[in-house]
């Protein structure tokens, strides 16, 4: 199996990251494109022995499983360019927010007539396999998919399948979760130190009393 990534931002890299961790699949299996070489997420990437391109089509015809990791404006333009290099053997796993499989399933059918298509919501906790993941299977995804990707999925933390109407309330849970218990913590800090306790010693005290509630 070899895994490509459309994409290589903080979700690419944060995924890579995860999956090698694991020992899921080997970064020399896995080919991410980027318009931008000067990216510092690309260098990481470079670093872990990722295969990195410029071309969208390379990256689809070294891969099996490929995921969309772009903004949702730019997926349409991703689809126009690489549909008609989709193959059978390709699952594609779609990671932007707000684009429903429906749309992404009738920009393929242009090209293929059983485009096998999912769609998948994260957050950046995979980097330590503690992520959280959801995701939907399309018209024609088999059973087999489902299970491939969640065996991807479950090596960087949770997975489960959901119906597709509920990824998008997900999305604000698991991918803003972290920020939001980042700000707690912070809220926490900044209420000690109104107390005139030493900030060298608010951080760890308040981290450790989290952890422990």
């Amino acid at each position: 199996m070899s895994v490509g990534f459309i994409g290589a931002g903080q979700l690419a890299h944060a995924l890579v990251k995860g999956f090698t961790a694991a020992g899921v699949i080997a970064a020399n299996r896995i080919t991410a494109s980027s318009p931008d070489t000067d990216l510092p997420t690309v260098t990481g990437l470079r670093k872990m022995g990722v295969n990195l391109t410029t071309s969208n089509k390379e990256t689809v015809n070294r891969s099996d499983v490929l995921f969309l990791a772009v903004k949702p404006h730019i997926i349409p333009f991703v689809l126009d360019e690489i549909g008609p290099d989709i193959e059978d053997r390709h699952l594609i796993v779609s990671c932007a927010a707000g684009v429903t499989i429906s749309s992404i399933e009738k920009k393929l059918l242009q090209h293929r007539s059983a485009p096998r298509v999912m769609r998948c919501m994260t957050n950046t906790p995979v980097v330590v396999r503690e992520g959280a993941t959801v995701y939907a299977t399309g018209t024609h995804a088999e059973v087999e998919d489902g299970k491939l990707l969640e065996q991807l999925m479950a090596s960087v933390g949770f997975c489960t399948e959901v119906e597709e109407d509920l990824i998008d309330a997900v999305t604000g849970l698991s991918g803003s979760g972290p920020a939001y218990v980042s700000q707690v913590l912070c809220v926490f800090s900044l209420m000690v130190c109104c107390i005139s306790v030493e900030k060298c010693t608010t951080r760890p005290g308040v981290w450790c009393k989290f952890l422990i509630s």
